[in-house]
């Protein structure tokens, strides 16, 4: 009896460990980049069920000054990050870091570190081909590309463009505040952002030098004051969707892949119509099916869900969903599309929603995590 008791209970054991294997076979690695100070120490790994979308608790992957956002490379086997400091002037002592990912145990270990090309770095993005880091440093108002070595490090800018003037707000524009930049989908282009001229500047890059021109359609203009902050492309690259922070809305562009000119489709608020709160718009991002997009709101303290006509580019909006903390400066959806995570700053916590890919909305699953002043969140898959 004492023996088949037993054999009872190892066929349970091996059962439930067959149970697991697909979930930690497929988990994905979320890595989060904070503001450091007493509590924070870097940047912070955690693990993803893509199956559940259980989060577990977060570990120090690597320390590093205010990592406040990330970008993973092509290969999946190094991260970089922005070093987010300045010296009030705008004189250049941002940095961008490079980190070798360990598979197994998600550790980071740092492989060199470059000036960013400026003043208080706040974006930073691969090209496609995993050959350059394209920066936007939001202090002195500049872009700058960076090489990538095979061994994953940096080389020191090759590119940096200083933006110059200004824009209507008194207070956040009075010059450029380069805010974010990423290359176009072809590869050919790069996008930026800039919050303190109202601009989204197109520049042509050539990743192998790498290096960065004026594009012929140069810029375009969104309204006076908008304060543009990212912007995110459609999967199939026919438009662009920019948020707008300062007046949070969004604003959707048809996109000519062939000379990066952009044309207004439409303006839309991220805010319900009867809202008086005070807030600003942070990250935007486009589901994977290409049929909802979501923007942030920080003070209204909620993510926006819209609705994509695939043919036009215009939104619909379907309404707000509270995220459950305060300033959620960004938010992440996990690459099958079933789970976005919302870091909110102010209130040290990732809360995990479930996305209905039927709807398009946001459904809590119960699930939040600790993690002091997260600013941003990138998935890397466990196997790679």
């Amino acid at each position: 009896m004492l023996f088949e008791g037993m054999k009872q209970y190892c066929w349970v054991v091996v059962l439930g460990l067959l149970r697991l294997t697909p979930a930690s076979a497929n988990e994905q690695l979320v890595y989060f980049g904070t503001y450091t100070g007493a509590k924070s120490k870097g940047i912070y790994v955690s693990r993803l069920d893509p199956a559940t979308g259980k989060l577990t608790a977060p570990e120090l992957a690597a320390e590093t000054t205010n990592p406040s956002f990330l970008a993973v490379h092509p290969s999946k086997r190094f991260i970089y990050s922005v070093g987010e400091v300045d010296d009030g002037k705008g004189k250049g002592n941002g940095t961008v870091s490079a980190f070798a990912i360990e598979a197994k145990t998600g550790k980071l270990t740092l492989l060199n570190q470059q000036s960013s090309g400026g003043g208080g770095p706040c974006h930073l993005a691969l090209d496609a081909k995993g050959k350059c880091v394209l920066t936007a440093n939001y202090g002195s108002g500049s872009v700058a590309a960076l090489p990538v070595r095979t061994d994953g490090r940096l080389g020191a800018p090759t590119t940096t463009i200083q933006h110059t003037g200004s824009s209507v707000d008194p207070e956040r524009q009075k010059g450029p505040h380069a805010h974010f930049i990423c290359p176009s989908p072809d590869n050919r282009f790069a996008l930026a952002c800039d919050l303190g001229l109202d601009r989204v500047i197109a520049y042509r890059l050539d990743a192998s030098v790498p290096k960065l021109t004026a594009a012929d359609s140069k810029f375009v203009p969104v309204a006076p004051g908008a304060g543009p902050r990212h912007l995110v492309f459609s999967p199939d690259g026919k438009f662009v969707y920019v948020i707008n922070e300062i007046i949070s809305s969004i604003t959707a562009f048809s996109y000519e892949a062939r000379t990066a000119a952009m044309t207004e489709v439409q303006t839309i608020s991220t805010l319900p119509k009867d809202s008086s709160t005070t807030s600003y718009c942070a990250e935007i991002a486009m589901h994977p099916t290409g049929k909802f997009l979501y923007g942030s709101n920080r003070g209204h303290d909620s993510i926006a869900v819209f609705a994509v006509d695939q043919d036009s580019g215009k939104l619909t909006d379907l309404g707000p969903q509270s995220t459950q903390g305060q300033t959620p400066r960004h938010f992440a959806i996990d690459p099958t599309g079933r789970w976005l995570l919302a870091e909110n700053q102010a209130s040290d916590s990732v809360v995990v929603f479930g996305i209905d890919t039927i709807t398009g909305q946001l459904k809590p699953t119960g699930q939040t995590i600790a993690v002091s002043s997260p600013v941003c969140a990138v998935f890397v898959n466990g196997r790679h």
